[in-house]
């Protein structure tokens, strides 16, 4: 910035931009509001049908909370601007005020072009000479600096700022000029610092780099700008190098304990990168990509795959990187298994090869592990890749129906991942054989069927189940029926699976009524679209997964949960006619407790293969397990409309239920968790008839108690006959479970004989 601009620096037009710009908040925030509290309330609570439920549903919610985003970038672009105006105004002031101290010194300051001088008035000399000279002059200098570092830092800032998002708006936070601005400055020194030759690199190094991304991992300014200026072949570089122990021989020694700490830092801050918009990193993403079947080197047997995989671990990555990243990986391995052939050697870790992934659950050679690690966090990403085709019908491969046809058949990414897929040999770090990549699998497949993070519970936010989730549930209860070893083999699969049926027990409960053409879809409504299933199949889903200590709790409790919410939504008199089960009371609340206590009964079935079966797990897993569920559906039951929260799927039925579902569901989980706290189950030891029989009066009382409550909370007249049809509908449940389970007993490969 030149002397006369900031010296003679009219900042009434910045005034009032800071002041438009504060006006524009006040209608943000209004338009906020109105879009919260009207748009986005009403669309949780409208009646939608069809694809409405989850299309229009999802488009307005996200519209909605456009406004949010709005107003926050609004805010910082306010924030920047009113910290620039006023740092400047400072330097206007700190300039004048030298000026007249120079007076005060006989010194003359005259204006050169963009710049000054600083002379002793010629008739009387300055006390100080040349030293007063200098020191004015420096000090001026020092000020046009600092005034051109706040006008250039303010410009990348708001230019950063605004990049970051495409269409829309950011939902970047910055208070003022300097946070915007040390982004951009902390993302180049690091930058730099991950640049150096490997050989250069010291622990001291290290430590920045760890402590920088750390502290600046979620920040968007900062994280495109580390990205872009490391740049996509530099990232790969700096893992690969920094786990090469020839070239990162002084680092390694001293720090490679803390090699997880920057992995994981490192993938958080690649994760928040890959959501901006900005031209560079897109580029970013592009050029990345067609680095993955590429060698690192001449020399090197590593790929890009292998490299940027282990760095995809944590973070929410941007949904179409995932998306593209994906498909470019299985071509990789197509190409390397002959179309699915083969074990994919190219990723079989040799004593050689670098460790890439530092977690101690395997070594990171096999790129499907830390790629699927990253769609866990990505629901819509991970629908979609499993979804996605691996080999065609066309295709030159060896995969054939089982028809008795032997023609070839299509395979989706689910079929050769679940299915087919002859996985690399993995370690951990204590020798043993990992399990991180089929693990990685299950809560990839969580997210792809649930429509939320894996590990994660369902809210009112999240959307009804669409098509693409509903038929890749569809896959996974057809995949583990027809081959329930591909769970039980697996077991540390299972919980994923139980947290994934948990949230379609409406489908499930639709499944096991066998009704195609009566009115089951009101007896358990579905809001978005529901998921066919076989009666068959899922009956060998539930008894796998029974024989899961997480598995079987996921869906006891989720089973409890919907039944008090079912109950409550069908004997509330505020829910339209036209929405309810057209049968008597009695019959509405025989057939709700009897297809709950079938699917009780053949987990049930489940656990007594597991407890008295080879596998001979301890009954106190069981109840440890359901215990352990109290947490995590505490918080959730009640909560509104949400496909595993309150269950009962049609936004009409969640608006008359208003806190009355909550508190049928709380007490009914309540009374299941009450059981597991006293290990009900203990008391049956090896037995395998009491087992069955303890199992059966539980599920009794649960109906009996989900009845007697909704009844109650609603004040009917036939309260006192409820427990009756409960129990009745409960008894019927189970000897269909026993039924059942025994027809299927030689597929199911249990020698256990319910009832």
């Amino acid at each position: 910035m030149d002397f006369e601009a900031l010296h003679s620096a009219n900042f009434k037009l910045l005034d009032d931009t800071v002041t438009d710009w504060t006006s524009m908040l006040t209608k943000l925030q209004a338009l906020k509001k109105d879009a919260d509290d009207g748009l986005h309330k009403k669309a949780l609570t409208a009646d939608w049908a069809g694809d409405n439920a989850v299309i229009s549903r999802e488009f307005v919610g996200k519209t909605a909370g456009e406004f949010g985003d709005a107003l926050t970038e609004a805010t910082s672009v306010r924030d920047i601007m009113r910290d620039t105006r006023d740092e400047l105004k400072t330097q206007q002031r700190l300039l004048k005020e030298a000026i007249e101290r120079g007076r005060g010194k006989n010194l003359t300051v005259t204006v050169n072009g963009g710049g000054f001088t600083v002379a002793e008035n010629p008739e009387k000399k300055a006390p100080g000479g040349q030293s007063d000279v200098d020191g004015l002059r420096d000090e001026l200098q020092g000020i046009l600096d600092a005034a051109t570092e706040i006008d250039n830092s303010a410009a990348t800032a708001l230019k950063a700022l605004v990049d970051l998002a495409d269409q829309g708006f950011s939902d970047a936070v910055y208070k003022d000029r300097d946070s915007a601005a040390n982004a951009v400055k902390e993302a180049e020194r690091l930058a730099a610092l991950a640049k150096k030759k490997t050989e250069d690199l010291t622990p001291a190094d290290f430590d920045a780099l760890n402590a920088g991304l750390g502290t600046y991992s979620d920040d968007p300014i900062f994280a495109e700008h580390f990205a872009t200026t490391l740049g996509p072949k530099g990232t790969l570089d700096f893992w690969a190098g920094l786990n090469d122990p020839r070239r990162a021989y002084d680092v390694g020694s001293e720090r490679v304990d803390r090699y997880d700490d920057l992995q994981k830092n490192l993938s958080l801050t690649l994760a928040t990168a890959t959501r901006a918009d900005s031209p560079e990193m897109s580029r970013w993403k592009y050029d990345m990509i067609n680095m993955g079947d590429q060698p690192l080197s001449k020399n090197s047997t590593t790929q890009g795959f292998q490299v940027m995989s282990n760095l995809m671990r944590w973070g929410n990555f941007d949904d179409q990187f995932l998306k593209d990243y994906g498909t470019k990986l299985i071509d990789t391995e197509k190409q390397a298994t002959d179309n699915g052939r083969h074990t994919p050697m190219v990723w079989q870790h040799m004593g050689i090869d670098p460790l890439l992934n530092r977690t101690g659950t395997d070594s990171g050679s096999d790129p499907m592990t830390g790629f699927l690690a990253a769609l866990s966090n990505s629901p819509d990403a991970a629908t979609d890749f499993f979804n996605a085709d691996f080999v065609t019908k066309d295709e030159d491969h060896d995969f054939k129906e089982e028809d008795g046809k032997k023609e070839k058949r299509a395979l989706t990414n689910f079929d050769y991942l679940f299915e087919e897929r002859d996985w690399p040999e993995e370690r951990d770090d204590k020798g043993k054989t990992s399990t991180e990549g089929r693990n990685n699998l299950a809560m990839a497949l969580e997210a792809g069927a649930t429509g939320h993070p894996a590990g994660q519970m369902p809210t009112e936010e999240t959307p009804p189940h669409n098509k693409d989730q509903a038929e890749l549930m569809q896959k996974i209860v057809a995949s583990v029926s027809d081959d329930p070893e591909r769970l039980t083999k697996h077991g540390y699969m299972s919980d994923s699976i139980g947290q994934i049926t948990s949230e379609y027990l409406p489908d499930i409960n639709r499944a096991m009524s066998d009704d195609s053409r009566g009115n089951t879809d009101k007896l358990f409504p579905v809001a978005g679209t529901p998921a066919v299933m076989e009666h068959s199949d899922v009956t060998r889903l539930l008894v796998t997964l029974g024989q899961d200590p997480k598995a079987n709790a996921a869906v006891e409790v989720g089973q409890a949960a919907y039944l008090g919410s079912l109950m409550d939504y069908h004997l509330n008199p505020n829910t339209p006619d036209d929405l309810k089960y057209p049968q008597s009371p009695q019959n509405t609340i025989e057939e709700i407790s009897r297809r709950s206590s079938e699917i009780g009964g053949t987990l049930a079935v489940g656990r007594q293969e597991a407890i008295v079966g080879p596998a001979a797990k301890e009954a106190k897993d069981f109840a440890d397990s359901v215990a352990q569920q109290k947490n995590a559906w505490s918080g959730a039951i009640g909560t509104g409309i949400g496909v595993g929260v309150s269950f009962v799927a049609t936004p009409v039925g969640g608006a008359v239920a208003s806190g009355v579902a909550g508190t049928v569901s709380s007490m009914v989980l309540e009374h299941v968790f009450q059981q597991s706290e006293t290990d009900v189950l203990k008391d049956a030891g090896k037995d395998a008839a009491k087992l069955w029989e303890d199992s059966k009066e539980s599920n009794i009382d649960m109906s009996q108690l989900a009845a007697q409550e909704a009844a109650k909370a609603h004040h009917l007249p036939y309260a006192d006959q409820v427990a009756d049809w409960a129990k009745y509908g409960s008894d019927n449940g189970f000897n269909d479970a026993s039924d059942n389970a025994r027809h299927m007993a030689d597929d199911l490969e249990t020698e256990i004989q319910p009832g």
